[in-house]
């Protein structure tokens, strides 16, 4: 009797066992992307004479940087020409207009040719027209526009666009761009 109370035992557990349903293991949450440094202050850069960086009758105001040749437009847009280290599907030239959100695209020729010999951006230094600056700290040239934030940075590191998302348009319910 001990021995079928045993057996009894083993099997009706093993019913049991079977008749569980099964518990799954969580997966760990997948791991963030990670995210791109925060770019340098801009504006905390010395700022140059604008007049001695005018080109085409006043119409532009360029400057080289690391290989790159950048140029801010009047009423246009603004944007640099180059090796752009990092940059996505081997990218030459960043750009974007004013109140907008810059892309990187490839071009056959420099665009922006047209400005000759440009004068260096120093390093430590920023020029700025209307709402966009664009500064060289030494590694990094970085333009921002205060309009909306938006902007990119090119370093050896790695080219990122700033703020793809312009925070006017697409922000979260119940945020705003002016009260943060």
């Amino acid at each position: 009797m001990a021995v079928l109370s045993r057996f009894l035992i083993v099997v009706l557990g093993a019913a049991a066992v079977v008749g569980v349903p099964g518990v799954a293991a969580a997966e760990p949450p997948p791991v963030p992307a990670p995210q791109p440094p925060p770019p340098p202050n801009v504006n905390a850069l010395a700022p140059v004479k604008l007049s001695e960086y005018a080109e085409m009758d006043n119409n532009w105001y360029a400057f080289t940087s690391t290989g790159l040749t950048c140029v801010l437009q009047k009423g246009n847009g603004y944007g640099c020409n180059g090796p752009i280290p990092g940059a996505p599907d081997g990218a030459n030239l960043v750009s974007g207009s004013y109140g907008g959100v810059p892309a990187f695209a490839n071009t056959a020729s420099p665009v922006f040719a047209a400005a000759g010999a440009a004068k260096p951006l120093p390093a430590g230094s920023r020029i700025s027209y209307q709402t966009v600056s664009c500064g060289n700290d030494g590694t990094a040239t970085t333009c921002v526009d205060s309009r909306n934030q938006s902007g990119f940075v090119i370093s050896p590191a790695g080219s990122f666009i700033l703020n793809q998302d312009n925070p006017l348009q697409y922000r979260p319910e119940g945020t705003s761009p002016y009260f943060n």
